[in-house]
């Protein structure tokens, strides 16, 4: 995979939340990380976003190890830190202090200038009817496709 072509995203997240507010952050990582990330060895279906001491931290985050890296490599369920503005921050504090609201990353892709990015969003969580009616609203609109052309 090429080191601009890095895009992954949680497309669990979708399913499971409705999108309020969207940011991007830089991460902060180790040299095999940064390595890792650009071979697209990532898993961030568990992953989520909290806020201690008015910083950002994604958990869950699984950037798997980097072969060539040997007794060098990083641990890949560390807490890893985020990179925002002070007044993304205090906006993000204020909106997840609302009861209902979660931070959660939804992808992660390497940027023009070859650091690691991650976009993340304010969410709601779906109800069960939200998530089986976002299903009927696809299908039709698959079908539509696919008698239109």
């Amino acid at each position: 995979m090429n080191k601009h072509n890095v895009n992954i995203l949680n497309r669990k997240a979708s399913h499971e939340y409705h999108f309020i507010l969207k940011f991007t952050a830089g991460i902060m990582l180790l040299g095999s990380e940064i390595k890792s990330v650009r071979e697209g060895n990532i898993n961030m279906v568990d992953a989520f976003c909290f806020l201690k001491d008015d910083e950002l931290f994604v958990k869950g985050l699984n950037i798997g190890t980097y072969k060539q890296a040997a007794h060098y490599n990083h641990e890949p369920l560390r807490v890893r830190k985020l990179l925002l503005t002070k007044t993304e921050l205090r906006k993000l504090k204020s909106k997840s202090s609302e009861k209902g609201l979660t931070i959660i990353p939804i992808r992660v892709f390497v940027s023009e200038t070859g650091y690691a990015k991650i976009e993340i969003a304010i969410a709601q969580g779906k109800k069960s009817f939200d998530k089986r009616e976002d299903l009927k609203k696809r299908d039709v609109e698959r079908d539509i496709k696919r008698h239109l052309g």
